[in-house]
């Protein structure tokens, strides 16, 4: 059956191992769609984005990623259906032996790039999307914490992707430099139309460029109304 959704979830369970994480999750995300997931430590966001990136198997329920049938998909797939997905994480994740550029050559090469001339091509362009190209032959260990994360979504926006999972891609960062990054990721998300997923526990974020939100507690994904509501010192 196909979907016209990005992520189409009907009645999934996630679990890890043996433990039920979240019951019955029912999430539908429209391509181009911008969602943010928020909820305390613990709570099952980060398995619900490792279900949706196919880390975490799913045996139950009907999911569906960018035209992926999670229930019934071989694993040889799955490299596959991550190529339409970018990934920007809190922690940045280069690879500190080499430089930016080969940071994202690596990650080309991996997905199956081989001309050497389109490579060089698409890391110009997302370099040039975060504004960063003057940085390609930088170390990471060289860069602001700011800088870093604008090269964590470069990486991500190598293969095109209809889809940006950000798992708190602010956390580590001053306010200043949090709204860079939300600037940023905006940018991207109105020029090129990808669906987004952000998860975070910024209540100011939230404030200032409100989308849907869902939250996941007590085992289960729940729509918020007002994300202001949410008294964000309890966690």
């Amino acid at each position: 059956m196909e979907s016209k959704y990005i992520i189409d979830f009907r009645n999934v369970n996630i679990f890890q191992g043996s433990h039920l994480i979240l019951k019955e999750v029912t999430l539908q995300i429209e391509p181009g769609e911008w969602v943010y997931f928020i909820g305390k430590v613990g709570s099952g966001k980060t398995s619900l984005i490792r279900a949706i990136h196919g880390e975490l198997p799913v045996e139950e329920g009907y999911a569906n990623v960018a035209g992926f049938d999670l229930v019934t998909m071989k694993t040889k797939y799955i490299s596959r259906m991550r190529r339409k997905m970018g990934v920007v994480f809190q922690d940045f994740q280069l690879l500190h032996d080499r430089p930016v550029y080969d940071n994202l050559s690596f990650v080309l090469r991996a997905t199956g790039w081989r001309d050497k001339k389109l490579i060089n091509e698409q890391i110009i362009k997302v370099l040039e999307a975060v504004e960063l190209k003057r940085k390609a032959m930088d170390m990471p260990h060289q860069l602001s914490g700011g800088e870093q994360q604008r090269i964590a979504i470069a990486r991500a926006l190598l293969n095109n992707p209809e889809l940006i999972i950000a798992d708190e891609p602010t956390g580590n960062l001053d306010s200043e430099t949090a709204t860079d990054i939300m600037k940023i990721l905006l940018e991207i998300h109105r020029r090129e139309g990808p669906a987004v997923i952000m998860v975070t526990h910024n209540q100011t974020i939230l404030k200032n460029y409100p989308a849907r939100t869902l939250r996941c507690d007590r085992g289960q994904l729940t729509p918020v109304e007002n994300s202001n509501e949410i008294d964000f010192n309890e966690w």
